[in-house]
């Protein structure tokens, strides 16, 4: 069996949670819920290919293809069942896990992410984010990406969980950033997975999501047989930052139904 080159973050024992970053992301953003949590929970917080210290081995890539990575590195642990939270693309990768390895999810969470594949203009717009990118650098990108994440009247009091993001977006391969747009942009839609699932599904909702606007979470929560869905004002795509306190009590509430 092939050995996982994801590099990842795991303590505490317990039943097993896997927290997936989003774009442009690294395992650090789940530092302070990994840090809450270990002590109940045996939680895992991977880099995915391209992200972090993981390496880009293939291209093209797609949500498959990281769900099939991330089921390699839960092999590698032993863990044979789990519940996983994806922010935004890390959603993403979890829809193409439970829809691919449904016996190995306990609870699915989507933390400002969605089911629905992208729209026309959406597509667009990734189309233009490649050509600004391949034209101009990583890093007049990673300038002008990070800050419209946060809800506006955020930015002063997280300059500093900002300006970390567009560092780690500028550290960023310029083939990872351009691949995993592509994979984005032509990934399927999935609100089946979501129709068909039998595990609780968490919605962590930003009011203010730019992202994922707030009419597309209301059309999915409603989705899944068991939802539990919290709704967050003043927030936007960042809700870990932006409601600490908040988004960690909700997946602490979740974790604990979902036994």
């Amino acid at each position: 069996m092939a050995i996982s080159s994801l590099k990842y973050k795991s303590a505490g024992r317990g039943p097993a949670v896997v927290f997936i970053h989003g774009f442009c992301e690294e395992k650090s953003l789940w530092k302070d819920f990994l840090n809450h949590l270990k002590g109940n929970y045996h939680v895992i917080t991977p880099d995915l290919p391209g992200f972090g210290e993981s390496p880009l081995n293939i291209t093209p890539v797609s949500m498959e293809y990281f769900a099939d990575e991330i089921r390699s590195l839960l092999k590698d642990l032993s863990v044979k069942e789990c519940i996983m939270i994806g922010h935004s693309l890390g959603g993403y990768v979890a829809l193409a896990f439970a829809e691919k390895y449904p016996e190995m999810l306990k609870g699915l969470g989507l933390f400002h992410s969605m089911a629905f594949a992208d729209s026309p203009e959406k597509q667009e717009n990734r189309n233009k984010t490649i050509q600004f990118i391949e034209k101009n650098g990583v890093a007049p990108f990673a300038d002008s990406f990070v800050e419209p994440l946060f809800f506006m009247r955020n930015r002063k009091n997280l300059e500093r969980e900002i300006q970390t993001m567009i560092e780690t977006t500028r550290n960023t391969s310029i083939i990872s950033i351009i691949e995993t747009t592509k994979a984005m942009r032509d990934r399927k839609d999935r609100t089946d997975v979501l129709k068909t699932t039998q595990v609780p599904v968490l919605f962590i909702v930003g009011k203010d999501d730019g992202p994922v606007p707030l009419e597309k979470n209301l059309e999915q929560c409603y989705l899944p047989k068991h939802s539990v869905v919290h709704f967050f004002s003043d927030c936007g795509h960042m809700g870990m930052f932006e409601k600490r306190e908040e988004t960690l009590k909700a997946v602490e509430k979740y974790l604990e139904l979902c036994g």
